[in-house]
């Protein structure tokens, strides 16, 4: 069994989204001489990271109301690094999608850590295919499942559709095919995010 660790290191001075200096991690390290204990200023987009519908929907649900369920299980990563722009319909349909596919977005965004203002997203028209087929989440190596759409159409399709959203995956050594994955965020309460750690397993399915 090889395990993949697809998680993007957090520390200070990391990629963050759009370059934002507000958007950077702080840890401060307090001691006193022989005993450490360090703080952590944290945005909960940070990294690796899982959205909840809040994050674009107005009184939409928090963070504990995705079931752990759906982020334990197998799960597809698709092989999309010819893709110059965007991820359209017609970039999906040449994949076997099935209904309660949890689908990883392996993109030319993989083989850069620094930020890309035109990095790799998924089009409206692709949103609106994975929502009729009725797919259970989806996950993007950008900080970002859209980019600069008036309305973020993406992330509202996605999330009235039921969907998961993960963001800020790190796939360049995963290859195309099915995993097991387990995508553990924070046990945050109340918010439109939580950084999480996400492991894909080969051999388990």
């Amino acid at each position: 069994m090889k395990m993949y660790d697809v998680t993007g290191a957090i520390y200070e001075g990391m990629t963050v989204y759009k370059n934002k200096t507000e958007k950077q991690p702080r840890i401060k390290p307090q001691t006193n001489g022989y005993v450490t204990e360090s703080r952590i200023e944290l945005d909960v987009h940070t990294g690796t990271h899982v959205d909840a519908p809040l994050h674009m929907v107005v009184d939409g649900e928090t963070m504990e109301s995705i079931p752990m369920e759906k982020l334990v299980g197998g799960c597809k990563v698709l092989d999309l690094t010819a893709v110059a722009d965007r991820i359209t319909r017609q970039d999906l349909e040449r994949f076997e999608i099935e209904k309660g596919d949890f689908l990883l977005f392996k993109t030319k965004n993989s083989y850069s850590d620094e930020f890309s203002f035109s990095f790799i997203y998924l089009a409206q028209d692709g949103a609106e295919y994975l929502a009729e087929l009725g797919v259970r989440g989806v996950g993007t190596d950008a900080l970002g499942i859209e980019r600069n759409q008036e309305g973020h159409p993406t992330h509202k399709i996605l999330f009235s559709a039921g969907m998961i959203v993960i963001e800020g995956l790190r796939l360049k050594e995963v290859a195309e095919a099915r995993y097991f994955m387990v995508a553990a965020p924070l046990k945050l309460i109340g918010t439109d995010a939580a950084p999480a750690r996400v492991l894909l397993f080969e051999g388990l399915l």
